[in-house]
């Protein structure tokens, strides 16, 4: 367990004090592990006087944590990265609904949770990534590779490269895809994607655009921002990536991009709501919504916020269509994605 700028005995010595030591500090769980996010909590913490408490882990682990922990738990915040995590935590009943007009003024319905019908909602999207394809722009044609379903198709045997069927990621994007297609064709699909790989599954996706750059696969899946990192550094080796590869944001003939979202709740057994809706609130600002956008290369969710970010820009800056499956759906689907996935043999 990682717990910054407080010891566990301090921690415990806050619960210890009562209800106004309570109110002055929040305890986050966090699967936010970018080193950008610093300046995010330090800006929060210089603007209330709130001190936070945070956890890394994965977004599974935060959840199974979270259960585990029960009525007992310190979870004050609870910050995941992928949609369909966010929606079984919301299923699983590991978030406290809240009533916030600020929220919802902010963050368009699609991307937060299920409105309860006394108002509370149990959690909320504040950045979103796009799950792009990078094609080797000397040996691949763009028109090969602008949907997803050619991932599968046999004119790409052999050229693609990607992570593991079974990360969040992956699965959100093949739970959206299964909807699309139906469970058959979408079995198929997957298939299609085993016979075309270069090479077995491994490493994240920065690891697949680099793959692609150096000539060991033609084509690859990656989240956006991963690209956009890259597009943004002013190492040569990063450059000559750059350079290399080309991107499409797939299927804006048919139902658009795949979107996942990075999102936030209050946890069920938080002790100290009202600064936890005060954190939530302060993530749809402005200036929080600019950091998502500038220091993580994510596109920002909240309403008349446009990002100025360079690598964004050159990507298409949000002007593409993206789907608006439900997130519910995408969830619901991973079950049966990843027993397909074992069927055809995709690590």
């Amino acid at each position: 367990m990682k717990i910054s700028r407080i010891t566990l005995a301090a921690l415990m010595a806050v619960y210890a004090t009562g209800a106004m030591a309570q109110e002055q500090t929040l305890n986050i769980y966090s699967a936010r592990h970018y080193p950008t996010d610093e300046a995010l909590y330090t800006n929060f913490t210089k603007a209330t006087g709130i001190k936070l408490n945070r956890v890394d882990a994965d977004d599974a682990g935060i959840l199974a944590r979270l259960k585990a922990e029960g009525t007992a738990s310190p979870a004050d915040i609870i910050l995941l990265v992928d949609a369909s995590r966010l929606w079984r935590g919301e299923v699983d009943g590991l978030f406290q609904p809240i009533k916030s007009k600020l929220l919802e003024d902010a963050i368009p319905a699609q991307l937060r949770g299920k409105t309860a019908a006394d108002g509370g909602t149990p959690w909320y999207g504040f950045s979103t990534r796009a799950r792009v394809i990078v094609y080797d722009k000397v040996k691949v044609k763009k028109e090969d590779v602008d949907t997803y379903e050619e991932l599968g198709d046999a004119k790409n045997k052999g050229k693609l490269c990607i992570r593991s069927g079974s990360h969040p990621y992956n699965l959100s994007l093949f739970g959206s895809v299964t909807e699309h297609l139906g469970d058959a064709a979408a079995e198929q699909w997957l298939k299609g994607m085993v016979d075309n790989m270069a090479r077995a599954p491994k490493g994240g996706d920065t690891d697949q655009i680099k793959a692609v750059a150096s000539g060991e696969c033609g084509i690859a899946v990656t989240n956006s921002y991963y690209l956009a990192r890259l597009m943004r550094s002013e190492a040569p080796a990063d450059k000559a990536v750059v350079e290399r590869v080309g991107v499409v944001f797939p299927n804006q003939a048919s139902w658009g991009t795949h979107m996942n979202i990075a999102g936030g709740a209050v946890a069920k057994n938080s002790k100290n709501v009202a600064n936890a809706v005060k954190f939530l609130e302060y993530l749809a600002s402005p200036s929080a919504q600019e950091h998502f956008a500038n220091g993580n290369n994510e596109w920002p969710t909240a309403k008349g916020v446009k990002s100025n970010n360079p690598a964004l820009q050159a990507m298409g800056g949000g002007s593409f269509k993206s789907e608006t499956i439900p997130i519910s759906v995408v969830g619901m689907n991973q079950v049966k994605v990843q027993q397909m996935l074992d069927r055809v043999g995709f690590k």
